[in-house]
């Protein structure tokens, strides 16, 4: 009586709905769904056997916390949902995705996402970067970086300007073009599923020096063809005439192939 009464006691250890939080992205699942592959790395985490629910990393609103990618996840929750994953077209993640399923011990999810003529390139959007898929004939194409920045100054003296650090360096054009240029220093959190030929304004870049973007872009073959900038001002202190001034610039960057 007291075994059954301790299993009992394990099968309760994780309530039936579950709430994570992978890599800032929130998830809600059934307990059932996390432990459907028992030899997989969350069916022994989740597992009632293990009974160490409070020994899980949690975030500060005490949701189980695991320090994966986020937005790939959805689709390893897919796969244990219904053993099979849809991926959008010409998606450009699927190195990554593989290499989730390979953390999270999904040896089949391994196999679907890798392909018989599987190149040895890691990079899944290498392909996109040329026109008709061949080394020989690279995309042309633009690519535009806006930052903004600002500095408070009185009336007084111009010495007196206090500048601020730009915020952040944004990256507008074709998606394959910024990932070839600018690769793991791209931040492209915020539009996961957009193919390479799609267009994007959202990425933005993890370093705030905007010379080092210019060289990036210079050892790829871009060369500058426009910029321009626009500024405003705010009073920040009527009796002192401070003024917050901020500039919004774009530089406009092409490459034409073949060269």
């Amino acid at each position: 009586m007291a075994l059954s009464g301790n299993s009992k006691a394990k099968d309760n250890s994780f309530p039936d709905v579950i709430e994570l939080n992978v890599g800032g992205q929130v998830y809600y699942t059934r307990h059932v769904t996390l432990i459907s592959n028992p030899g997989s790395l969350l069916g022994k985490i989740f597992s009632p056997k293990n009974n160490a629910s409070n020994d899980l990393a949690r975030d500060p609103k005490g949701r189980y916390f695991i320090d994966r990618d986020g937005f790939l996840f959805r689709y390893v929750l897919d796969y244990l949902r219904d053993k099979q994953v849809v991926l959008p077209d010409h998606f450009p993640e699927k190195g990554r995705l593989r290499k989730e399923a390979e953390y999270f011990q999904l040896p089949d999810l391994v196999k679907l996402l890798t392909p018989d003529d599987l190149k040895p390139s890691p990079d899944e959007y290498i392909h996109s970067d040329y026109e008709d898929g061949s080394q020989g004939n690279r995309k042309s194409g633009f690519i535009t970086v806006g930052y903004r920045g600002s500095c408070t100054m009185g009336r007084e003296s111009q010495t007196d300007a206090k500048f601020r650090r730009v915020p952040r360096i944004m990256i507008c054009g074709r998606i394959a073009l910024a990932k070839e240029v600018f690769g793991e220093t791209l931040n492209e959190s915020r539009d996961p599923d957009r193919t390479p030929d799609r267009y994007t304004s959202r990425f933005y870049l993890k370093f705030k020096h905007l010379e080092r973007s210019f060289d990036m872009l210079s050892e790829c073959g871009f060369q500058m063809v426009a910029c321009n900038s626009s500024v405003t001002a705010s009073v920040v202190n009527q009796h002192t005439d401070d003024k917050i001034w901020s500039s919004y610039t774009e530089y406009v960057f092409y490459r034409k192939f073949p060269f």
